[in-house]
């Protein structure tokens, strides 16, 4: 069995003349966590939008536990995604929009949604509409999204962006849970210190190259 969860090679994305990936390979093993660093725009959600399926490269090659995205799948089989700001419905509680997500996919049970929810620590019987819902409270919802039908690879567009340091560090415990039951996660972050204690490898995202942050990781 191949033991990569992610296999990219050679990704390059245009648009129009501007190139946002040159050449890019990533290649992840299982049960890993890996982040992507760089500044806004630099790229970093558009190369988790490739490893989706939701963008199709210039030109590379993207595998996903062995699966060529585009070619084999569409999406990729086992994988939950947390891109951007969640789009909730604002006038529904979270579990009844977890319940509708779930509905759709056909891959997640009710007992899959509330076991979700209490993982990030939100109450599945709280009537509570997401119109009400703090920052935290909606970030711990979306990762409540992408963990519902148990994937094995977890894509996090910057998890804790936007939260107070004790948000951010109940974000790192679920993170971790998360690696204990085995999941493969990659997340994109500005935060060098959550880099240096969440993750096995990093990346800087730069110029359209994905260049490896050892020093950040191996420093004391």
């Amino acid at each position: 069995m191949n033991n990569n969860a992610i296999e990219a090679e050679k990704i390059r994305m245009t648009f129009g003349k501007q190139v946002v990936l040159d050449q890019v390979d990533l290649q992840m093993p299982r049960g890993t966590i890996y982040a992507i660093c760089g500044k806004n725009g630099s790229g970093k959600s558009v190369f988790l939008r490739i490893l989706t399926g939701l963008i199709c490269p210039s030109n590379g090659i993207v595998k996903i536990f062995g699966q060529s995205v585009g070619e084999d799948v569409d999406f990729p089989l086992n994988t939950g995604v947390l891109i951007d700001h969640p789009g909730f419905l604002l006038n529904e509680t979270g579990f009844r929009n977890l319940e509708l997500l779930a509905m759709i996919s056909c891959k997640a049970n009710l007992n899959d949604v509330r076991t979700a929810m209490r993982f990030v620590g939100l109450d599945p019987e709280d009537r509570k509409l997401v119109s009400s819902y703090s920052v935290g409270m909606r970030q711990r919802l979306g990762i409540a999204q992408a963990i519902m039908e148990k994937p094995d690879l977890i894509l996090l567009d910057e998890p804790t962006a936007g939260l107070d340091f004790e948000a951010q560090k109940d974000i790192y415990s679920f993170l971790f849970d998360l690696r204990s039951e085995g999941k493969t996660i990659l997340f994109t972050s500005h935060s060098y210190q959550e880099i240096k204690l969440l993750c096995d490898r990093a990346f800087l995202l730069i110029d359209g190259k994905l260049e490896p942050m050892e020093d950040i990781i191996s420093e004391d």
